[in-house]
């Protein structure tokens, strides 16, 4: 997985895909704060400049020359090789399509005076359910990085992809799907915020709301 920040490059153009399907890339997914989500009102930055796309990339041979390609075309690049995990695998979407879905990626880190065991079970053995059970999410990936792609590069952890109704754009309830219930809002809210602090997800953490386009490049 890849984070690019702004870029004149087409993510999606015909060049690009190209190159890529060459250094022996599979499939790729683009995920873009484009116009469609101009208008979210989640948007986190631990960045100077926030992350404007986040891709992903599957390659059966050296992630080194599907790297090479991005560095020499997107410019500024941070990219990592992912664990992919599937607790609630979004549906599938036309190819080429975008997915009918704000989605929200993150980047999380593991806060100081935690280890990273401790961060991986207090994440994935707890929190998970609870983010699905909280939101109105029908769509959740979570990706443990294993290791950086780029030398230099701030250090990140994990990225996690969550699917959202449209409407979470700008409509809280939406996002959280408590129904326009109030009550139930500051429930879901609570329950939610405090599970996220319990890993240290409430800082030092992205969020890049986004649109989600789907390639075949083989």
């Amino acid at each position: 997985m890849y984070a690019v920040w702004e870029t004149t490059t087409d993510l999606r153009g015909a060049d690009l895909l190209s190159a890529l399907a060459a250094a022996g890339a599979d499939r790729l997914v683009v995920e873009v704060d484009d116009e469609h989500v101009a208008e979210a009102q989640l948007r986190l930055s631990t960045y100077a400049d926030p992350v404007h796309a986040v891709l992903s990339v599957w390659t059966e041979g050296d992630p080194r020359a599907v790297t090479d390609v991005l560095t020499g075309t997107v410019g500024r690049l941070a990219g990592w090789v992912v664990d992919e995990r599937l607790p609630l695998p979004p549906p599938e979407v036309q190819r080429g399509a975008r997915a009918d879905a704000l989605v929200n990626v993150a980047l999380l880190r593991v806060p100081d005076g935690m280890t990273r065991d401790a961060w991986l079970e207090r994440w994935l053995d707890h929190h998970t359910a609870v983010a699905i059970e909280t939101q109105a999410t029908f769509g959740y990936v979570q990706n443990v990085v294993v290791e950086p792609l780029l030398e230099g590069q701030a250090t990140v952890d994990a990225l996690v992809e969550e699917f959202f109704p449209m409407a979470a754009t700008t409509d809280v309830h939406a996002f959280y799907g408590s129904g326009g219930d109030d009550e139930e809002l500051t429930r879901r809210m609570t329950v939610m915020l405090e599970s996220v602090a319990s890993f240290g997800a409430h800082e030092n953490i992205d969020v890049v709301p986004s649109s989600r386009y789907e390639h075949e490049l083989s």
